[in-house]
């Protein structure tokens, strides 16, 4: 199968790539230059099609996306600090990127599996005790990156009814794993961990109760792959992706500061912090999903593969 992946040089698309080419398909990637998807890269570079370019240019979109059965949209700006800075950047590149990407699925008629986010529901502490998202809970983005992927999570559920495009929308919940980014707008775990390597203490927002769904990246892949195999059940399907664990962040900090034999430190809380995302995942369980990685073990890898990359890995 032709396999097109678009943000394919970034932490999970890389790994996609990785996993696809395995399986022997034949993968493009679509992502916007730079050294670290290059280094993301390395071990596949001669065994795939690059184009250097964005999901902002049409042009180039149209003659990426022409020529393969099924497209894995993960090309984005992802963070949510950063969209208070530039909100502008998220809503080109998120939402007027997904429009793109939906025209040339319309015009040569590709699959399309489009990668939103858990972070279109908002907050979880406001559903009753208990409760739970699922696949039809209320979108309520918190953020612009939230909700720049809201739109574009809208949008292309909008090309599936008005168009009956082969379209599934993906939410996954916190993923980590080898090769996710750590330093200025990274997320938790690399930070941390990163932090840690250093020899400095673990600074987390106010009492570290918040709670996160992690899944590691090879759960994921294996989620996505599962997509790529049940076309016909999940055409114009949306699917969570999660463990069905919710952790503290106050206990993965903990976990990791003892590791380097440094401390946890509480700071003040940060205004908006989401409390929990509870997700619920029994849709994706009944079509065979199943996690493999404890949040524990995925931790460890982490740290393995960071040590095996230190030069590289820590921020100075």
């Amino acid at each position: 199968m032709k396999i097109l992946i678009t943000g394919g040089g970034g932490f999970q698309g890389s790994h996609l790539a990785e996993f696809f080419l395995e399986k022997g398909h034949s993968v493009s990637i679509l992502n916007t230059y730079s050294e670290t998807s290059k280094s993301n890269l390395a071990n596949i570079l001669d065994r795939i099609n690059l184009i250097w370019g964005s999901v902002t240019d049409r042009e180039i979109l149209d003659k990426s996306v022409r020529g393969h059965n099924i497209v894995f949209h993960l090309a984005g700006h992802i963070n949510v600090d950063e969209s208070l800075e530039d909100p502008l950047i998220f809503l080109e590149t998120n939402v007027l990127g997904t429009y793109n990407v939906l025209e040339a699925i319309k015009k040569y008629q590709n699959r399309l599996i489009f990668a939103s986010t858990c972070e279109v529901y908002g907050d979880g502490h406001d559903l009753n005790e208990g409760g739970i998202l699922n696949e039809t809970a209320e979108l309520k983005p918190n953020s612009p990156y939230a909700a720049s992927k809201a739109g574009a999570d809208r949008l292309a559920h909008a090309y599936y009814k008005s168009y009956d495009l082969n379209v599934t929308i993906v939410r996954c919940f916190n993923v980590y794993g080898e090769r996710q980014k750590n330093g200025q707008f990274g997320a938790l775990i690399p930070i941390l961990v990163s932090k840690a390597m250093s020899g400095n203490d673990l600074n987390i927002f106010g009492d570290g109760n918040a709670t996160r769904d992690y899944s590691h990246i090879s759960d994921i892949v294996q989620a996505y792959n599962m997509v790529l195999e049940n076309n016909a059940k999940l055409r114009g399907k949306v699917i969570n992706f999660a463990s069905g664990e919710n952790i503290a962040v106050k206990d993965i900090a903990r976990y990791i500061a003892e590791k380097f034999n440094v401390k946890v430190i509480h700071g003040p809380a940060r205004p908006g912090e989401v409390v929990r995302f509870p997700a619920d995942v029994s849709f994706a369980k009944s079509l065979g999903h199943s996690p493999k990685i404890s949040i524990w073990e995925g931790i460890d890898r982490y740290i393995e593969w960071a040590r095996n990359n230190k030069d590289s890995f820590i921020k100075k």
